[in-house]
């Protein structure tokens, strides 16, 4: 039978979400609680990966489980969240169909990157700090050549194991609210590193280093090395996965 959990975490604390050799992750962290309780190893796959230092404020994972957990399921997040540091929290557990799959039957997913403009000690760890003076008319302006189905090779990891760098994106917008600027952004998929990089190279673009057209010229370019570099993660946050 296969279980859908919906959690949260800072990302403060975790090299990443995805397991590997000699480093805390978040899906280590949660298969080692969930094995714990559950008393049978317990292999969880998330609907995406983020890279060391990001946040999910909504984040998705699925795992198979031999017997039904019917009678233990209002009881089961609770005692996860007895065992998992306070950086992570699960929210529900449920039993869906068996062809439901937490990353290959998301439809999109969006992710929000908050930058403020002056010294703030609420939101250290929290978002990136700019200059007053960023341009966030001339950045919107520029986004919008993002939005549609492009290959986005030019803001991605140069080493990744995907087979396509191609993404539609639905959304690409700052907006402020409140006393900071968020970037949302949506697509069916993201690569490793894009929304980084993405904003990035459009903070060269808030600073007049580069012009709209040039920013365009580096999405067609599909070369990492023609874009900007990677915003700080501590920024950036998952934060809704929409299913059929």
């Amino acid at each position: 039978m296969r279980y859908f959990v919906r959690f949260s975490y800072r990302g403060t604390d975790f090299h990443g979400s995805q397991s590997q050799p000699n480093a805390v992750t978040v899906q280590q962290t949660m298969e080692e609680a969930f094995s714990l309780v559950l008393r049978t190893p317990v292999a969880l796959v998330f609907a995406g990966r983020t890279d060391a230092g990001v946040h999910a404020r909504v984040m998705v994972a699925h795992f198979d489980f031999p017997d039904s957990l019917d009678e233990r399921l209002h009881r089961l997040a609770e005692r996860l969240n007895s065992l998992l540091p306070a950086s992570i929290a699960i929210y529900d557990i449920w039993q869906v169909p068996d062809s439901l799959h937490a990353r290959f039957s998301a439809l999109s997913r969006t992710y929000e990157y908050v930058v403020c403009l002056r010294k703030d000690p609420f939101w250290v760890g929290r978002a990136a700090r700019v200059a007053p003076d960023m341009d966030f008319e001339a950045m919107n302006r520029a986004a919008q050549v993002l939005l549609g189905t492009h290959d986005f090779s030019s803001f991605c990891r140069t080493q990744t194991d995907v087979q396509t760098k191609v993404c539609t994106l639905t959304e690409a917008q700052w907006q402020q609210v409140g006393d900071v600027w968020v970037f949302r952004i949506t697509a069916n998929r993201f690569l490793r590193n894009m929304v980084r990089a993405v904003v990035g190279t459009l903070f060269e673009v808030g600073r007049h280093r580069m012009t709209q057209q040039a920013f365009a010229d580096v999405l067609e370019a599909c070369d990492r090395t023609c874009a900007g570099q990677s915003a700080p993660p501590e920024a950036l946050y998952l934060t809704q996965i929409l299913y059929p």
